[in-house]
């Protein structure tokens, strides 16, 4: 499976490392349910995506699935971590970050304690 929950994060933080390439059924039978499940505790989300070295994109699909976090309730999310070396991802965060309900930050793989830390 493309996208692995990452354990042993606290109650208010998800978190998922992407592999291979990341398709909308990944995002409607993984990520969709733990944002909606957190959601459903009525405290802000932290999120964690880990896009590692084996990662190789997103099909249409997912990029579409993407576009719908924008309708999230703004404060149903607290931070997003994005860590990735991907340079192109990261950019297009920055570029289009203001369009996602939360606080959202980049970070290269080799800080991904760094961004587990920030998140929660």
């Amino acid at each position: 499976m493309p996208l692995q929950p990452i354990p042993d994060l606290p109650v208010a933080t998800i978190g998922f490392r992407a592999s291979g390439t990341v398709t909308a059924d990944d995002y409607s039978e993984v990520l969709d349910p733990a944002i909606r499940k957190a959601v459903e505790r009525e405290e802000p989300v932290n999120l964690v995506y880990v896009l590692g070295e084996d990662f190789d994109g997103y099909s249409l699909g997912a990029m579409a699935k993407d576009l719908e976090l924008v309708k999230v309730p703004r404060d149903a999310l607290g931070r997003i971590a994005l860590v990735t070396d991907h340079r192109m991802l990261g950019e297009a965060v920055h570029l289009f970050g203001f369009l996602i309900p939360a606080q959202v930050r980049v970070f290269a793989l080799a800080n991904e304690s760094a961004a587990l830390a920030w998140v929660q």
